[in-house]
């Protein structure tokens, strides 16, 4: 009994330090927001209808000649006519088509909207180009969000919207539904493969940058174009891993885990959020003034528009069932905060939400506060000034340099998880016959994923022939070599194993491209993880040959590959790449390019186990001889549930981490500092890159803690043999803390460890007595609250 009790006085354990009531949160006052002298004036001389108008997007299908969405081709009698009569602000979507229909089309609708508005008021258009400009035609396709996390390199996020915005702005794409700032936590979850990965500060470092590279960069000058953070928040845990499903998240988690990438993009200036079309805790997020006023509005600082996904005000009555009809539904949905309904179908909310106003329901204020929002959000990216698409750079569209980027994203992305006895590379000196099976082996569609070309991908002959399949990516990176792809399936759909086996065994090596067909949201829900039972049988028959597999994964969440991953010699995790991707991975299977990718996620050994590594000791470290002798404890088995953890990849080169030291071992109140060094050192033959990893344990919390949590990374090149001494600044109410339920940062007395590559350290953290004074009507100042003398604990007023 006397371990719990020194863990205590370790901790200097006393009552925790005075924190606010929930209702204080809840009841502090929002800013009233500081609107240009335009949308001043406009506001002061625009109808109800008008700012109603402002609040409504339709989608392309409602101004198009078939009423589809693919047709990027414009009914000018029916956009007149919506804006006209409905005062239309905003529209959506499309799919790629070439730039100059793009502009034909965009420069129509804007010269409809100047002419029709009676205050000239330009529409704001909206698009989903998720990653690249995926909805233009000839564009460079990047890595999704996945791969690019595992890249940890936030360059690569910057270059990413750089490439987005080059070769869209000028068509009149102002409005950008990017990024996606959701973790990927549940890997069932069909739209897994658009977030950065399962940790926050990857999210939040990845996303800011490419928020601010989307929103700040001067090549498109005079344009500038509205980023949209997705989808705020919670939407990517639900709790059967279905798409737009209910999550279970308390409240403390979602502002440890959830809240931090929405909060790093806010802070550098995000001008648009998209809210979660799920439920949080069973209350729909469109509908929860707690999430989308109390949360994002008073405690995060949010001050631009929050627009609904999907017809999601009607799928409060259709779906969610928590209004009785649309007019309920909208008043829900606008009450807790909703700017701008993606409606998209029908001009019905504007007439319910004029009725609310005239029967008092909705105020005139509360209208004008939307409406400015918006007005704001196209003032502040010039769109009065410079509302017109523009013709004279297009030749930036399709530029071999932006293409080149996209390449060189899909080369840091691919993450080498498995390399048996070296059996890669394979030097084109030594191979002379190459056999390619499985269903990416030659598509070009699995190496891009849903949101590319168009919502849910496309047939593959639509894909541009100048990118490579990956059958023709080996071909030229081998070109003395037979490079052999065979069908597996006859006419009939018939397995032709037999045929698969003979060839594998005339062959130096197989290369198995397994994996998924492109699918996003609701027809990308699964049940089943596991790796389809023909590609189990292909890699396998393969496998059965005794030549070296190298067994690839393609797809946009972790297949469950248990059965064929201890047969395969190599296994490289290739995620959704893009159009680089192919190359990608015939110049790492080569060794022209030496893998340095890193999974962002916890690759799951069993269909129905995930584990993020982040978990709390809770999750691995029950002990069942509690219970008496014989029982044995699973947590001994954890690492056996994952196949491969957070943060692994291998490389073809060696790194050696060593020397790490702390400038000092203990930390005495919030303003001390603690520098921590280590060296790393390419020990190998060849150059590389390596991105270093700094986790910290928080060892003892009044909440569990995770086991470990990143809190810094690095990408770095290493020449052979070379070493370099990196550092991390630890700062404690950053780096230390954590927030209660209500987002105030805890910041606890007690031992930390620090880990990074295999050194690790120990220091301990002194909390200070409190100041007494008490920051003027509790409102939050950035000072720490009043406590005791005596607290172990200091909470802040201020989010972090």
């Amino acid at each position: 009994m006397a371990l719990p009790l020194l863990a205590a006085c370790q901790r200097g354990a006393v009552p925790m330090a005075t924190t606010a009531p929930l209702t204080e949160a809840r009841t502090a006052e929002i800013a009233p927001p500081t609107f240009s002298p335009r949308v001043q004036q406009l506001l002061a001389q625009m109808t109800l209808e008008e700012k109603i108008g402002q609040m409504t997007q339709l989608n392309i299908s409602a101004i198009n000649h078939t009423g589809t969405n693919g047709d990027v081709s414009l009914d000018s009698a029916k956009a007149a006519g919506l804006v006209r009569d409905f005062h239309i602000g905003s529209f959506i979507n499309g799919e790629a088509v070439p730039a100059v229909q793009w502009l034909r089309y965009s420069a129509a609708l804007q010269r409809i909207a100047l002419r029709e508005s009676r205050l000239h008021i330009p529409m704001i258009y909206g698009i989903d180009h998720m990653h690249g400009a995926s909805y233009v035609g000839g564009t460079a396709i990047f890595p999704h969000n996945i791969n690019l996390g595992a890249s940890f390199n936030p360059a690569l996020a910057r270059q990413a919207a750089r490439a987005t915005i080059l070769e869209s702005a000028d068509l009149g794409h102002h409005w950008v539904f990017a990024p996606v700032l959701d973790l990927g936590l549940n890997t069932y979850w069909p739209r897994f493969y658009e977030t950065f990965g399962e940790d926050p500060l990857v999210a939040a470092t990845l996303g800011t940058a490419f928020t601010v590279e989307l929103q700040t960069n001067t090549e498109i000058s005079p344009y500038k174009v509205a980023a949209c953070g997705k989808h705020f928040l919670g939407y990517s845990d639900p709790r059967n891993g279905w798409d737009r499903t209910n999550a279970l998240i308390p409240d403390q988690r979602l502002q440890e885990f959830f809240r931090p990438s929405f909060q790093s993009a806010i802070d550098s200036g995000l001008k648009s959020i998209m809210i979660n079309s799920g439920e949080i805790n069973g209350e729909p997020v469109h509908a929860s003034k707690a999430i989308l006023t109390d949360l994002l509005r008073r405690q995060m600082g949010f001050k631009g528009v929050a627009v609904t996904d999907w017809e999601d005000i009607n799928r409060l009555v259709r779906v969610q069932k928590v209004a009785p009809n649309e007019k309920e539904a909208t008043w829900m949905a606008i009450d807790a905060g909703v700017d701008m309904a993606m409606t998209p179908y029908t001009t019905s909310f504007c007439r319910i939400v004029k009725e609310l106003v005239q029967e008092g329901r909705l105020t005139q204020a509360r209208i004008d506060l939307s409406a400015g929002r918006i007005l704001q959000m196209k003032d502040e990216i010039g769109l009065f000034e410079n509302p017109m698409p523009r013709a004279d750079r297009l030749s930036r569209i399709g530029d071999p340099a932006l293409r080149a980027q996209a390449v060189a994203a899909a080369r840091e992305s691919m993450v080498l998880l498995k390399n048996e006895r070296n059996a890669l590379p394979l030097a084109p000196a030594r191979v002379k016959r190459l056999l390619v099976v499985g269903p990416s082996a030659d598509s070009r569609a699995n190496l891009c994923g849903g949101w590319t070309l168009a919502w849910q991908g496309r047939p593959e002959d639509a894909y541009p022939k100048d990118v490579p399949t990956l059958l023709e990516a080996l071909r030229r990176e081998y070109p003395q070599a037979k490079i052999e792809m065979l069908p597996y399936r006859d006419a009939t759909g018939k397995m032709l194993l037999p045929s698969i086996s003979a060839a594998a065994k005339q062959a130096d090596a197989v290369v198995l491209a397994l994996g998924e067909r492109p699918y996003t949201e609701g027809l990308g829900n699964t049940s089943d993880l596991t790796l389809p039972v023909d590609q189990q049988q292909l890699a396998q028959a393969a496998q059965a040959s005794g030549k070296p597999t190298v067994l690839i994964v393609i797809g946009g969440r972790p297949n469950i590959i248990r059965s064929v991953a201890e047969g395969s010699s190599a296994i490289i995790w290739a995620g959704l790449p893009g159009y680089g991707g192919a190359t990608a991975l015939a110049e790492i299977i080569s060794g022209k390019t030496n893998p340095s990718g890193k999974l962002p996620f916890t690759y799951p050994q069993f269909a129905g186990h995930i584990t993020n590594y982040h978990h709390d000791n809770n999750e691995n470290s029950l002990d069942l001889s509690d219970f008496g002798a014989g029982y044995e404890s699973p947590g001994a088995k954890y690492k056996s549930s994952m196949l491969t953890e957070f943060g692994e990849g291998l490389s073809y080169t060696t790194y050696a981490y060593s020397g790490l030291a702390l400038s000092d071992s203990v930390l005495t109140g919030p303003a001390a500092k603690l520098r921590a060094t280590v060296r790393v050192a390419n020990t190998g033959s060849r150059a590389g890159q390596e991105a270093v990893l700094w986790f910290l344990t928080d060892e003892i919390g009044r909440i569990a803690r995770p086991v470990r949590m990143l809190k810094h990374f690095e990408k770095q090149a290493f020449a052979a043999g070379q070493s370099q001494q990196l550092t991390f600044d630890i700062d404690p109410l950053h780096d230390l803390s954590y927030p209660d339920g209500q987002g105030r940062p805890q910041l606890e007395t007690g031992w930390y460890t620090l880990r990074v590559g295999s050194q690790m350290a120990r220091f301990r953290y002194v909390a200070l007595p409190v100041a007494s004074a008490t920051p003027a009507a509790g409102k939050a100042t950035g000072a720490v609250r009043p406590a005791s003398d005596q607290s172990r604990t200091v909470t802040a007023a201020a989010s972090h």
